[in-house]
């Protein structure tokens, strides 16, 4: 049987792909050049974590904090901080953007994420538990289907074949 978290992640395939590929709306304005205006900051954290094949060294806790810096055009760049899937500190140093794709109402709009940056803290045992970590620092790119209620976000993250988290956080 099939783990939901393995369905959810195969749901959020295809309303990602259909949000990166659809054209811009009208309110988020060009989509290159990126604007160096601040429009919001997100301060998150993690909810509930699962991986899809569990490893009795893995932890749920992630223990996340983040912060991203959005402009008018849906682009970010922000920085997290959790604890690994084996425990261990780790940094994720990312851009990325916002791809609106319904918004039932004025306060409420579901939307999908992508992001792409660096990740730091793999080390020792477990530095080959994650793709191209020869010097403990590798590439990491993590999709998202989300919501944003007035000034309360959400995301269900998947961060790639190991599994997928909950997070939570508020604009300011």
């Amino acid at each position: 049987m099939q783990s939901p978290w393995k369905a959810a992640a195969g749901a959020l395939a295809m309303p990602l792909l259909l949000a990166v590929a659809g054209p811009a709306t009208a309110e988020a304005g060009p989509i290159w050049p990126p604007k160096p205006k601040l429009d919001h900051v997100l301060v998150q954290t993690s909810l509930y974590t699962d991986h899809f094949s569990p490893d009795p060294e893995h932890t749920n806790q992630q223990k996340l904090a983040s912060v991203e810096l959005h402009n008018p055009q849906r682009w970010l760049v922000g920085a997290a901080w959790f604890k690994n899937s084996f425990d261990q500190p780790a940094w994720y140093w990312y851009v990325g953007r916002e791809f609106p794709f319904w918004q039932p109402t004025e306060n409420l709009t579901f939307r999908a994420k992508l992001t792409g940056g660096l990740l730091r803290g793999y080390k020792g045992e477990y530095r080959d538990k994650i793709p191209f970590n020869r010097y403990e620092i590798a590439p990491a790119a993590l999709p998202s289907l989300g919501m944003q209620w007035g000034r309360f976000e959400s995301d269900l993250v998947v961060f790639g074949t190991a599994g997928a988290m909950i997070t939570a956080g508020i604009r300011f």
